[in-house]
């Protein structure tokens, strides 16, 4: 038996999540997807690419193509190539997405202060070392 089984809580804990976030998704009437795009790219700098999102974020390339085009059709998102190399988009956020953001980053934090509410340190910081090498299996698998 499991010691812990990491899907236990996972539904609840998504949910949890988008009642903190569709609020900005109305305000500024963007779909989930391009929130959590532009919340990625944001908080996530050295990750510009959709390759990154994809492979970061495991979202299906559909989706993520999907919403990054309509968040550059928007004016949110700029495609731009780096001078070396014409290959890779890299993606750049315009200063038309900044109150997105800000209000999606303002949902971030209260949501983990209500998420962490009660826990000491010491176990946010065993939770995170839990974390990080549970993350480190997976990659080695």
């Amino acid at each position: 038996m499991l010691p812990v089984n990491p899907w236990e809580h996972q539904n609840a804990i998504k949910t949890f999540y988008s009642r903190y976030v569709e609020e900005v998704c109305e305000k500024h009437e963007i779909t989930r997807m391009e929130l959590d795009i532009l919340l990625f790219l944001a908080n996530n700098p050295m990750y510009d690419t959709a390759s990154d999102i994809v492979e970061v974020r495991y979202l299906s390339k559909s989706q993520v193509s999907v919403s990054i085009k309509m968040l550059e059709q928007r004016g949110f998102l700029k495609k731009a190539y780096a001078d070396h190399n014409r290959k890779t988009v890299h993606l750049k956020i315009m200063d038309a997405a900044s109150d997105i953001i800000a209000d999606g980053q303002t949902a971030q934090q209260a949501f983990m202060a209500a998420i962490f509410k009660g826990i000491p340190q010491k176990d946010l910081d065993a939770m995170k070392r839990c974390t990080a090498q549970m993350m480190e299996n997976i990659k080695k698998h």
